[in-house]
């Protein structure tokens, strides 16, 4: 049987907890204070995981940890922590916590994630005693060597370098996240085609990818290609190449879109920005899985993998006309939907966390984290730009700070800029004419992305476009 310690000095909440464990077959002690827990610990008694509380009557949570990795205590430890002090939760996880619940806790959640710390553990136990004898005579083999100093150099340089890399994405440990990479997981085997659906900034791309890792076709290429920024006259030899003269420009042969990930996946994003001349094009290819580059007499067979993406809800353009049904049917026999920043929880800091470390590398700069007001500052924003705008904000904030946290000065600063001014919240035709156009100078014509840049949908710029009459190709 399990045994679990909880350190809450909230005795109602601690003894809630502690029963309700114990109904799921642990066995449970309780501590009011890391002294409590510190004493406890140090008796006989084996415990199997750490379930603590950070704000404590006498130290913080992490002076328990801390104080168990120095003893050598490695049980996994679980921090409880309110949703404005998650920041505190990452630095946890930093210095060797197993994972974190924000209160109110959730029990189901809870007692997943304390199933998963156990089993790790006990897999890390299982592995040690395997891996004992191999690391005893590596280490001999080592001694018997005596490599140049250049080498040792070498190593110790790249074991530094190993260790301090920081990951370019995270998926997140919120239930929103769990759900997502579980039907990633699900569907990636298959051969079966993706939809993903999902507002712009969310993450589309990293699914795909993820998607083809997974897949029986990991090996292979993956290539992606923005459908938004696709010119009509140009999308065939996007998606299926040409020969040298097959127009005026074509000064070469080129590889469309199919050649290129033949044999792999290939990521369409924002599919739902496809004419329907070029929908027709693209069902066709899908349909015989053979191509014809333009200006070609010989026909190339194609086998890819076909994952889409769309901020678009494809289902009403189907049935208003603008998307081909037989080509929906085709490109969505599985649909993931990704969820908004605003619906990943606390997964908000991770992500800031993540981003920051990226900005330090990028602009040379060592922040350390954010302070205890901007942490609540970035929880009560509603990110309409998702994982985008929070990277971006995160960015700027850290150009912007001088000292080792992000203050909500500096935040203020950085996230100002980057809210849009919504066409519909504008009162005059005169200046959401004006805007409208500017936008779609500043995207090239690309009506998807002026729609992005100025804060509304897709379908509202289409319809402000016609009611005030502004001509295409500006």
């Amino acid at each position: 049987m399990p045994h679990i310690l909880i350190v809450e000095d909230d005795i109602a909440f601690g003894t809630m907890l502690q029963t309700w464990l114990r109904k799921k077959g642990f066995e449970v002690d309780k501590a009011t204070s890391v002294g409590a827990a510190v004493k406890l610990l140090s008796s006989d008694k084996c415990v199997d995981l750490v379930l603590s509380d950070l704000r404590l009557p006498d130290h913080d949570g992490l002076r328990l940890l801390a104080w168990m990795r120095k003893s050598n205590i490695n049980a996994p430890f679980i921090v409880m922590t309110s949703y404005a002090e998650v920041q505190n939760a990452v630095l946890a996880m930093k210095s060797g916590a197993a994972d974190y619940i924000a209160k109110p806790v959730q029990p189901d959640i809870l007692l997943q994630k304390i199933n998963d710390a156990i089993k790790g553990n006990d897999a890390i136990k299982g592995n040690t005693a395997n891996n004992t004898i191999k690391e005893n005579a590596a280490t001999a083999a080592k001694e018997n060597k005596k490599p140049s100093s250049n080498n040792s150099s070498t190593s110790a340089s790249s074991t530094k370098s190993s260790s301090s890399s920081t990951p370019r994405y995270i998926e997140g440990k919120s239930e929103a996240s769990m759900q997502l990479y579980s039907y990633v997981e699900l569907v990636a085997p298959t051969p079966m085609s993706v939809l993903i659906l999902g507002a712009s900034g969310t993450g589309k791309e990293y699914v795909a990818h993820r998607i083809h890792e997974l897949s029986q076709r990991h090996d292979r290429p993956f290539f992606a290609l923005d459908c938004g920024a696709i010119p009509r006259d140009v999308a065939a030899s996007e998606f299926f190449g040409h020969k040298k003269g097959a127009f005026t420009g074509a000064d070469a042969d080129k590889r469309g879109a199919f050649e290129v990930a033949n044999g792999g996946t290939l990521f369409l994003d924002e599919v739902g920005n496809l004419s329907y001349d070029v929908q027709v094009q693209l069902l066709r290819a899908l349909q015989e899985r053979r191509i014809r580059p333009v200006g070609g007499t010989e026909e190339i067979s194609i086998d890819i993998r076909l994952v889409c993406a769309t901020n678009e809800n494809l289902a009403e353009a189907v049935s208003e006309g603008r998307f081909r049904e037989d080509l929906y049917h085709r490109i969505n026999e599985f649909t993931i939907y990704m969820p908004k920043l605003s619906e990943r929880g606390t997964d908000l800091f991770l992500f800031a966390d993540l981003f920051m470390r990226h900005a330090n590398e990028e602009l040379d700069r060592s922040v350390e984290g954010f302070d205890s007001a901007a942490a609540e500052m970035l929880a009560s924003h509603s990110w309409p730009g998702n994982l985008r705008e929070l990277n971006n904000v995160v960015k700027r904030a850290v150009l912007l700070t001088r000292g080792k946290l992000i203050t909500t000065t500096e935040l203020s600063m950085a996230m100002g800029p980057t809210k849009p001014i919504p066409v519909a919240t504008l009162h005059d035709e005169d200046t959401e004419r004006s805007r409208i156009i500017a936008a779609l100078q500043q995207t090239n014509g690309n009506k998807a992305k002026a729609a992005r840049l100025l804060g509304v949908d897709r379908k509202t710029i289409y319809n402000k476009i016609e009611k005030l009459g502004i001509e295409e190709g500006l």
